[in-house]
């Protein structure tokens, strides 16, 4: 079941030394997305995200703005990656009656490419919107963080689901 969420993200680094299968201790940086409004409180997201992760000291090396708005959660935990989405939303100017093609970004939870191109599709599906797939690449981001609100239960009410 898909699960669809509009919002403002942010795409943070963290630094961090992480012990690795062999017991050694290595820095690593790793990439994640966090929903805040923002810069201040996506710090303070991410930092609060990941004491419970990291022992030990860690860094917010980086954050700026995602390029999309729109992330598509899986409840399937074998999709444990993330890919970027490239939509072009189609549309016909009505006074020149020429096409015309808007980009749109999404993030899409999926364990493979293929899987990430059908849930696009199941998505997408359910809307009006004419478009097609530009691109879908596996991006970096190891894990996507949803604002908490005090009292709200996780997954509260969702934007859209598909079956």
């Amino acid at each position: 079941m898909m699960k669809s969420k509009t919002a403002k993200w942010f795409e943070t680094k963290v630094r961090y030394e992480k012990t690795m299968d062999d017991g050694m201790q290595k820095k690593v940086t790793e990439q994640y997305t966090v929903d805040a409004l923002s810069f201040t409180e996506a710090e303070n997201s991410i930092i609060e995200e990941m004491s419970v992760y990291i022992s030990g000291e860690f860094e917010v090396t980086d954050i700026k703005m995602a390029t999309y708005k729109e992330v598509f959660f899986s409840d399937n935990e074998k999709d444990d990656r993330w890919f970027k989405a490239k939509l072009q939303f189609i549309t016909i100017d009505e006074k020149t009656e020429k096409e015309k093609r808007t980009n749109n970004y999404f993030l899409v939870q999926a364990a493979t490419l293929p899987q990430a191109v059908r849930y696009v599709e199941e998505v997408m599906g359910k809307t009006m919107i004419d478009y097609a797939i530009a691109s879908i690449a596996e991006t970096q981001i190891m894990d996507v963080y949803e604002h908490k609100v005090e009292g709200e239960k996780k997954d509260d009410k969702p934007e859209y689901e598909a079956q």
